[in-house]
């Protein structure tokens, strides 16, 4: 897979996409747009999680720095991701400093074991839909408490952000202290994008949706909201 411009729901501050991993990310979320087009699954993403070599064919060297999301069709960090293979990509990075690199995953306190290898201009985040577990919606992936507590060891030398996406049904108190805990430098907040046969995701109201923005807003943390979250602000 080539690098690709940002389009569709990526977030608009970034600018080139570009993914390493073949299979199928372990963590199984319900809602992950991957595999829910009209086509299925792509066959790239079936099966074991693998390293595709063509992929490291690919430089970085642009004529403008980039902002460049790594692995926006698996998780890099995910449990069962071998050492090997996050120290191959985060190598390659490395090759081209100029450029801003975008990891997300949904296991953050694997962000430990790699601290000094990762590329000088890089974004860590996660994915964090609520600080309440609903195992219908969040499959396999680390329970949201685990992803709070690996996001505070995050050394302030990288800059940090939280996706909230698709947000989900919440408690204002304890999310709202988690995220003052982490200090994200920005939020991404938005809503579920599809509407997938057999699954209902539990949301919040557009009162809870509008008491989170303005608790943010006190916080002073930057949020970035996404277009989708319009159907949550209006229903």
């Amino acid at each position: 897979m080539p690098i690709k411009k940002q389009h569709g729901n990526m977030y608009e501050w970034v600018t080139k996409m570009h993914s390493f991993l073949g299979g199928e990310c372990p963590h199984g979320c319900k809602y992950c747009y991957v595999g829910t087009g009209v086509s299925g699954r792509p066959p790239r993403y079936t099966g074991v999680t693998n390293l595709v070599e063509a992929e490291f064919k690919h430089g970085y060297g642009f004529s403008t720095p980039q902002v460049i999301f790594i692995e926006h069709m698996q998780d890099l960090f995910a449990e069962g991701v071998p050492d090997a293979f996050i120290r191959r990509v985060l190598a390659h990075c490395k090759r081209w400093p100029k450029n801003t690199y975008v990891v997300q995953t949904k296991n953050p306190l694997r962000y430990q074991d790699f601290l000094s290898e990762f590329p000088v201009n890089c974004i860590l985040g996660t994915t964090i839909e609520s600080d309440i577990w609903y195992p219908e919606a969040m499959g396999k992936a680390p329970l949201p408490y685990a992803r709070y507590i690996g996001m505070t060891k995050v050394p302030k030398q990288f800059k940090r952000f939280l996706t909230i996406e698709p947000v989900m049904r919440f408690s204002l108190e304890q999310f709202s202290k988690w995220i003052a805990e982490i200090k994200p430098d920005f939020i991404n907040l938005g809503a579920n994008s599809k509407e997938l046969v057999g699954l209902t995701l539990v949301e919040p109201t557009v009162e809870e949706v509008m008491a989170l923005v303005a608790r943010l807003h006190e916080l002073g943390v930057e949020l970035r909201e996404k277009g989708n979250l319009e159907r949550l602000k209006t229903k």
